[in-house]
């Protein structure tokens, strides 16, 4: 790939950057440079800003049946680009082909969903809540709001966030990770294809200071953020002190129960694919699995055995399963973790530490790892990895399966595996966790569902995609009216 300097995308023009610092962008898999991102000054998203708010004016009123037609037009773009978009997926973040092509596919499922809003946008009416006097509530846009995108999914995560923004009358600005920044250059070359009207739709890269330029820019009236917990945490108590909506989506130590009675073949599988495809590196990974009962032998040395399978490599190479984490530093942070769960005394049952892959021997890699014998006050039960590690805990009852998930800190997604319809009932009732998969892996809402967690995994009210979103990016007037 040419190695070249990436451009801002501003009030319908591709712009360069008024600051002189930049980035390396790698690919993971094989440490080779493929592009330089710019990092952003105050100066350049006050120029992103403004020229959003000057959008709004008129933005807003366009018909919304008008504005979904520019959708339309975007969906089948992506369509037409989505295997060049995997691709460059796979280059600069290592997930596998196969991982890309399906995330792609996710996002393409919420600009769909979008596209419907007409509908979506709908308010409400009722004659004579008095004698002679009618009620009815219209959604109505508030204006510019901002994104803020982690790396683990640089194609996906922009598209919970501005179709239903611009759908709905508001404009944009979108900060992609500054350590996978080239996916959204490729989309933001489809917006402007799709005929968006200048200054509806703006990008800008960097880190620390666009983030907290968007915090604190007066012309912002909401952020959409997804990264770690502390991170998500402070951009929601700073940008909710200057009156912003915001939504912060944060991290995820997510249990996966496993009871005596649950299928053999389909548990490992499920439960392996969710701990380990992309690296581990999703905050719907399977991370803890509790084993009830008789099911902490009958499944421990399964899951090793089909981890064991996995082939590690280039995800750019067909029938890879597990390609590198994102970084090296990112391998260095796994890597620490592991040797934490050794100090603390659980049971190593798979390391995946020294793992090399023919022909990659700049690749930041780290194979399945797997843990037995792990205690609730263990660093690898309690903290984020974000890798592929996963930890086994014992519980004697289903009740004491459900209190360790109630006393984990993160609550972002949990899943339970199961014949019994009375234990997936109770699962679902008491463990506290606002995403919940009965035998399924990865609990991934569909775009025409909420996404978002509780306790440390979210901060705000109102959560990313689905009718959620629709009300985060409106206004709900009330019209209380009386004809004489």
């Amino acid at each position: 790939m040419t190695v070249k300097a990436l451009k801002y995308y501003i009030d319908g023009e591709w712009t360069s950057a008024l600051g002189t610092k930049a980035l390396k962008v790698t690919n993971p898999a094989t440490g080779e440079t493929i592009q330089n991102v710019p990092l952003s000054t105050s100066a350049d998203v006050d120029r992103a800003v403004r020229a959003a708010r000057d959008a709004f004016t008129t933005w807003r009123e366009v018909p919304a049946v008008d504005r979904a037609r520019y959708l339309f037009r975007y969906k089948n773009l992506l369509e037409e680009n989505k295997e060049e978009l995997a691709q460059i997926l796979t280059a600069e973040h290592g997930k596998t082909l196969h991982e890309a092509r399906g995330s792609v596919k996710r996002g393409i499922e919420n600009v769909e969903h979008a596209c419907g809003i007409p509908t979506l946008m709908l308010g409400d009416s009722l004659e004579d809540i008095a004698s002679g006097i009618d009620t009815k509530t219209v959604r109505q846009p508030v204006g510019v709001f901002a994104a803020v995108t982690p790396f683990n999914f640089p194609a996906m995560v922009p598209l919970w966030f501005w179709p239903y923004a611009v759908a709905t009358g508001n404009t944009f600005v979108v900060k992609p990770s500054e350590q996978v920044p080239m996916s959204q250059d490729l989309q933001f070359q489809l917006i402007e294809k799709a005929g968006f009207p200048k200054g509806v739709l703006n990008m800008v890269h960097g880190g620390k200071e666009v983030v907290e330029s968007f915090v604190n820019h007066p012309d912002i009236d909401g952020i959409s953020f997804v990264g770690s917990s502390p991170v998500a945490k402070l951009v929601y108590e700073k940008a909710a002190a200057t009156g912003k909506r915001v939504q912060a989506l944060g991290g995820a130590k997510n249990h996966v129960i496993i009871m005596p009675d649950a299928h053999p073949e389909k548990t490992v599988e499920a439960v392996v694919e969710s701990a380990f495809g992309c690296a581990g590196q999703r905050c719907l990974a399977a991370s803890v699995v509790v084993a009830v009962g008789e099911a902490y032998d009958k499944f421990k040395d399964r899951l090793v055995e089909h981890a064991k399978s996995l082939r590690i490599g280039n995800g750019a190479h067909e029938g890879v399963d597990l390609g590198p984490v994102v970084s090296a530093g990112q391998r260095d942070r796994v890597l620490s973790y592991i040797g934490k769960g050794v100090q603390e005394g659980a049971t190593l049952l798979l390391d995946g530490r020294d793992v090399s892959v023919d022909g990659h021997p700049d690749g930041e890699f780290v194979g399945p790892t797997i843990f037995a014998d792990v205690t609730p006050d263990m660093t690898i039960c309690k903290e984020e990895i974000f890798g592929p590690v996963l930890a086994i805990q014992r519980a004697e009852t289903l009740d004491e399966a459900i209190g360790l998930i109630q006393d984990c800190k993160f609550a972002n997604a949990t899943a339970i595996f199961t014949s019994s319809g009375g234990s997936a009932r109770k699962f679902q009732r008491e463990a506290g966790v606002s995403m919940m998969g009965i035998n399924i892996g990865v609990a991934a809402p569909m775009a025409f569902f909420p996404f978002g967690g509780t306790k440390n995994s979210f901060y705000g009210d109102v959560k990313a995609h689905g009718a959620d979103s629709i009300r985060f990016f409106t206004d709900t007037k009330v019209v209380i009216s009386r004809w004489f």
